[in-house]
């Protein structure tokens, strides 16, 4: 039997942060994916891009992933918020000599740095293409029994094996769940003007419009779009021509970029939500979409699932130097009660503000932008608002800190 100090389910951007966190304060891990990781490695697989909050960001850099990464990010300095394209809005814009709001990065370089660093991690041990065959957690340990015959075991399993988690659901934990009548339209656009490192929200009834600002390349300044579409609708979204769609998002954006073209193909995502009633049970904890699925209008989902890892990473290594039982009921409990309201609170705020600016009309408009502009005059609450944004308010775990555990 192969033994571990943590057994992880699920290979992705979550789990392998979590299995570099724990490695870097020499907790060991096994980590359990069905996957060929070969096959994540082009946008073909995932297209999409990710914006990592300056917590994330530094504990990326804390952990040690940053150095494997395969390009650099974007960062982002500003963000701006408007109804549509009527006149105000709100801005969140750091001081100049402070760290910016986060970094824009494709999902196949943090995916990419993620399993370098994995890889290289002397206390990790990858398990790639292998299937779960049972799963036994008692109080002598968790038992995983393999397709191939093998078994590991370990004092605590964690479950990071996204939105349908097979290990959710086998443990008997419900989830508040619903679907969003709307699907996100995800591409990458080339443009004549450079974005300034400047994030656009862009507020239409039919469903916001996030226009997010990447590296330039040699043929020049690139943006990715996530474009909120009525679930009905995307099929004809998709269907238009590249050149029609590079005319509607345009449009959509009022022009101020100057003439646009696709650089990457569009794919389609349906949109939903979820939130776990609880994120522990016996010598089980729930990261990321596992524990929780929100509305992308913030940008904050990955940033959440970091956020789990930096939390479970510190209460299991805090547990190890007291020579407790990393399964330890006491230690299951700091984490839930250290995660479940920040994401409870991240979680309603995206889905307020998803239905807030979906309601039609006029009245409703002039509100919102009244609304903005009260936050953008009044500077505490703005700073907090954007502190929110960033991920560095609230108890941070140190690895958010950029401090080793």
């Amino acid at each position: 039997m192969d033994r571990a100090d943590v057994i992880i389910f699920g290979g992705g951007l979550v789990g392998l942060a979590l299995a570099a966190a724990l490695d870097s304060s020499g907790i060991s891990t096994i980590v359990v994916d069905p996957a060929d990781p070969d096959q994540r490695t082009d946008a073909k697989f995932d297209g999409r891009t990710s914006a990592v909050g300056s917590s994330s960001t530094r504990m990326l850099e804390a952990i040690g992933v940053a150095a494997h990464f395969p390009a650099p990010g974007c960062p982002i300095r500003k963000i701006q918020v408007a109804d549509g394209l009527a006149p105000g809005g709100l801005a969140f814009e750091p001081s100049a000599d402070d760290e910016p709001l986060g970094w824009m990065h494709e999902n196949r370089h943090l995916r990419a740095a993620l399993r370098a660093r994995a890889e290289a991690a002397p206390n990790a041990w990858l398990l790639w293409k292998s299937s779960i065959a049972s799963v036994d957690r008692g109080p002598a340990g968790v038992v995983v029994a393999l397709a191939d015959g093998r078994k590991l075991h370990a004092p605590l399993l964690a479950a990071a094996d996204g939105r349908n988690s097979p290990m959710r659901e086998a443990a008997g934990i419900r989830a508040a769940r619903w679907r969003y009548d709307h699907a996100a339209i995800v591409s990458t656009l080339r443009h004549e003007r450079p974005h300034d490192h400047v994030a656009y929200e862009i507020f239409y009834p039919g469903g916001p419009f996030a226009l997010l600002p990447m590296t330039d390349d040699e043929q020049g300044h690139r943006s990715a779009i996530v474009w909120s579409v009525p679930q009905d609708d995307a099929p004809g979204w998709l269907s238009l021509s590249d050149a029609d769609f590079a005319a509607e998002a345009k449009a959509a954006m009022g022009g101020f970029l100057g003439d646009i073209a696709l650089a990457a193909p569009r794919s389609s995502y349906p949109l939903g939500f979820h939130h776990a009633a609880t994120i522990t049970a016996e010598r089980l904890a729930l990261v990321g979409d596992a524990a929780h699925a929100i509305h992308p209008i913030a940008g904050q989902g990955l940033n959440l699932g970091f956020r789990d890892a930096a939390a479970l990473a510190q209460v299991v290594v805090e547990g190890a130097r007291l020579g407790l039982d990393l399964g330890d009921r006491q230690l299951l409990d700091r984490y839930q009660r250290w995660r479940s309201l920040d994401s409870l609170m991240v979680a309603m705020a995206t889905d307020g503000l998803t239905r807030i600016y979906g309601v039609p009309g006029r009245t409703a408009s002039a509100v919102r932008r009244f609304g903005m502009g009260v936050v953008n005059r009044i500077g505490p609450l703005r700073d907090r608002l954007m502190n929110e944004a960033r991920g560095t308010s609230g108890d941070l775990p140190l690895l958010l800190r950029g401090l080793p555990i």
